[in-house]
Parts: C-alpha cells; sequence; structure tokens
C-alpha cells in the first residue's frame, strides 16, 4: 500500500488554460467503480494510452483519471512546440547518438501524425501551424550551440535555413539576435485547447473523471485506488502521471520535477503589430538551455519563458513565480524594446519531468502496473507516441518502435535529499546566471 505523499496543485495564472475553447469538466468519481483498464494521469500520455486502449478494446470500458481539469495541468502549460527532432539538451548538439536520434525523430514523425489526424478528423480548434521552430542566440556560447547543432543536423540529414544579421530581424521582427537556425518541421499549437479537445472526443468506451485526486494506492492481483469520494479498482493500471509516480512508490529518487515559467501579453493591437514586423507567428527555442523560449500566437500575443525551479513535491509556489515574472519583464524589455512597458495578461509556472540521464521509462512496472513516464520536455510528441505505443504493446503489438522504448535504461537514480534539492536549484540558477543575454 502506497499514500500519495503529494498531489497535483498549479497556479491559477496559465494563459493557455483560460484563452483556450471552454469545455464542462467531467464529473470526479463517485462510489466504487472497477474496470479492466484504468489510466492515472490525462495529459497527453494518458489521453493517448486511454484513447488506443479503447480501440483495441472497443468492448471494454477504459476509465481516465485527472487530478485536476484537462488542460490545467503540465500539458496545457508547455510552450506549444510540437517537436519533430531529437532535442537532446544533454548533447552538445541536441541530437547526440545518431542510431538513437533517428529513433527519436521517427517517435516524434510519428506523435505528429497523430496529432494532425485528429485535429483534423474532429475539427479541434488548438491554432495548429506547420511554422517549425527558430533556434535563436545571441551570447557566443549560444553562437558556438548554433554551430554544433547545425552539424548535427547535417549527420542527421535534416534541413533547416541559417539565419544571420539583417535576415534575422526580418523573420522574427527584432534586432535582439546575432543568428538562428530554422528547421521545417515542428508544430506550433495552443496546448491547453489541444489537450481539451482530446478530450472531448474520446472513443465512447473512455470514461473520463476529472477533480479525482488518488491519495492512496493498493497492490495485489488487481490494484485499489482511493480517493475522498470512493475507490477504483483496475485489473491493469497505467501510471501516465510523470514525476508524481514517484509519489506513488514507483520510480522513486530517479524522477525530476522541474518547473519552468512563462507569462504572455495582451493582444498586439495593428499598429503594434505593424511596429514589431517580421512573420505574423513564430517560435523560438534557445540555444542555451536557460535561456527564453518565445512565441508570437496566432491572436498576436507574445510569450516569454525562462526561469526555473526544481519543486520535489510537484507543486506551484509563489515565491518562484514571483520571481519568474521579474525575470519575464527584463527579457522582455530587451527583445522588444519597440513594445516597451507592455503589460502581462497571465504568467504561470508548469513541470517537466525531466531524468539527469535525459532517459524515459516505457514498459511494466509489476504485473499488472505499467507506465509511460519522463519526457524529459517533449511532452506533446513524446507523450502522445509512448502513450499510444504503450497500449499497442499491452494489447500484444511490437514494431521498431516499442522494441526501441522497451530497451531503454530508464531514468537513472539521483542523489539523496538534501543534497538533490540543494544541487539542483544551485544548478539551475547558476545555468541561468550563466546564460546572459540568452535568459
Amino acid at each position: 500500500m502506497y499514500k500519495n505523499t503529494s498531489t497535483p496543485a498549479d497556479d491559477n495564472g496559465c494563459g493557455w488554460f483560460h484563452l483556450s475553447p471552454a469545455r464542462s469538466p467531467r464529473p470526479a468519481h463517485q462510489g466504487r467503480a472497477h474496470a479492466r483498464w484504468v489510466v492515472l494521469g490525462a495529459g497527453f500520455t494518458g489521453l493517448a494510452a486511454a484513447r488506443q486502449l479503447a480501440l483495441r478494446y472497443p468492448d471494454d470500458q477504459v476509465i481516465l483519471i485527472e487530478a485536476q481539469q484537462v488542460g490545467y495541468g503540465a500539458s496545457g502549460r508547455n510552450s506549444g512546440f510540437a517537436i519533430d527532432l531529437p532535442h537532446d539538451i544533454g548533447a552538445a548538439d541536441y541530437i547526440g547518438h545518431l542510431p538513437t536520434a533517428r529513433k527519436n525523430l521517427e517517435l516524434n514523425l510519428y506523435a505528429q501524425a497523430i496529432i494532425k489526424r485528429l485535429v483534423a478528423e474532429h475539427g479541434i480548434d488548438c491554432q495548429l501551424r506547420p511554422d517549425g521552430k527558430y533556434q535563436a542566440a545571441v551570447e557566443p556560447k549560444g553562437l558556438a550551440v548554433l554551430e554544433a547543432y547545425r552539424s548535427g543536423l547535417d549527420k542527421l540529414g535534416q534541413p533547416y535555413e541559417v539565419i544571420e544579421g539583417r535576415a534575422v530581424q526580418d523573420h522574427l521582427g527584432i534586432d535582439f539576435y546575432r543568428k538562428a537556425l530554422w528547421t521545417p518541421g515542428t508544430l506550433l499549437l495552443q496546448p491547453a485547447a489541444l489537450a481539451k479537445g482530446l478530450a472531448e472526443n474520446l472513443p465512447a468506451n473512455v470514461t473520463l473523471f476529472e477533480n479525482t485526486v488518488i491519495t492512496q494506492l493498493e497492490q495485489g492481483q488487481r490494484t485499489t485506488l482511493k480517493h475522498a469520494g470512493g475507490e477504483l479498482t483496475a485489473d491493469q493500471l497505467l501510471l501516465t502521471n510523470n514525476a508524481f509516480a514517484s509519489h506513488f512508490g514507483f520510480l522513486t529518487g530517479r524522477l525530476l520535477p522541474i518547473f519552468t515559467y512563462a507569462s504572455m501579453t495582451r493582444p498586439l493591437s495593428e499598429e503594434e503589430q505593424e511596429r514589431l514586423g517580421g512573420k505574423a507567428t513564430w517560435g523560438i527555442i534557445p540555444a542555451d538551455p536557460f535561456g527564453s523560449t518565445l512565441r508570437r500566437t496566432s491572436d498576436q500575443r507574445l510569450l516569454v519563458r525562462n526561469s526555473f525551479s526544481f519543486n520535489a513535491d510537484g507543486r506551484a509556489h509563489q515565491r518562484y513565480l514571483d520571481r519568474a515574472q521579474r525575470q519575464h519583464r527584463a527579457s522582455f524589455e530587451r527583445r522588444f524594446p519597440m513594445l516597451s512597458g507592455m503589460a502581462f495578461d497571465y504568467t504561470w509556472g508548469g513541470s517537466m519531468c525531466l531524468s539527469r540521464n535525459h532517459l524515459s521509462h516505457f514498459g511494466s512496472l509489476t504485473p499488472n502496473i505499467h507506465a509511460a513516464l519522463c519526457c524529459n520536455g517533449l511532452g506533446i510528441t513524446r507523450g502522445t507516441a509512448t502513450g499510444t505505443l504503450l497500449a499497442d504493446w499491452l494489447a500484444g503489438e511490437r514494431n521498431e518502435l516499442i522494441d526501441f522504448l522497451l530497451k531503454s535504461e530508464g531514468p537513472n537514480r539521483n542523489p539523496p535529499e538534501p543534497f538533490l534539492s540543494i544541487g539542483v536549484n544551485t544548478n539551475l540558477l547558476w545555468g541561468q546566471m550563466r546564460a546572459g543575454k540568452e535568459s
């Protein structure tokens, strides 16, 4: 028996969530229920797993449990990049070991195909655009990373465009960056809107319960999940709740809930859009992992995301949010002097599940508990792919992608507390300081 040592508690400032199409959340679970399949966590991984299980087993009921509302948690709080290319932040060129990179590229393309198909099939309004992404730099260190990344793309045989000098401003409207690499394959989207749309169009044999916080897990021939209003019994349980899996006793000391923070402006007026110039929509990720991610959205808002904290309990903390907002203001003013003083409508934090060796878990934890956990910053594509493939594997399918995921060594072990929190937060602060103008 495991008592949950921490439950999700995100802040209420997420612009993506509040600006996405409204929906009525499904009622919380009450009483007792039993199902062959229960999926815990309705982010992109859980939504994909529940959908695929339901398609594989049309005569079975699939129960999907979410502690908050769909789109309110981590899946609705990222920057909305569905990235095709490998994005190994542990490698100098973001590509790393070529055979592994090629499989990760295949995984990401597989996920993109699923997303595009479901968005088109169900008419999901999530501002999906095939805009690609810019990886941009201003500091010498960042410029060196871009050159290494370019070399990695050459080895991988992937297309890109080098943009320098005045051309950067022509693309982005700002003259802050000295150089950028544009790659065409990334999809930009509104993440909370995508999550909500997927939840509204689940197969009929999926029952979604929201605002249902599991407080206790009991293992046996079946797994019992208890909450304030009752309990659920599963023949087979799928954990798709990332770092919160460790609070139920799984992969303890191996998962890192790293929070990052974003602020979003009001929509730009027509005059402000003209003053800014550049393309109407774009997305920038920094050459330095500790730098700033930026979006210019379809509804003409500007988003700045940077600042990090290690929240071991997986919950939001106001002191980090306040600190991040100050950094966002400084980052915005450096990049957008023509829009100086523009207020932020929203500021929020959101969790990424990382591991020290940048590897994920895929497969069984016990004979009747299985998991796809730890997307390492690629939640939209990695979650969609691994959730779908986990369901396929449990249905008896084997293919090269499933075998690739099963062969992973998984997340390695972290140092014990208090050394872990001290070390991670020190490294995060040091990394942000070293990022200089990239932050």
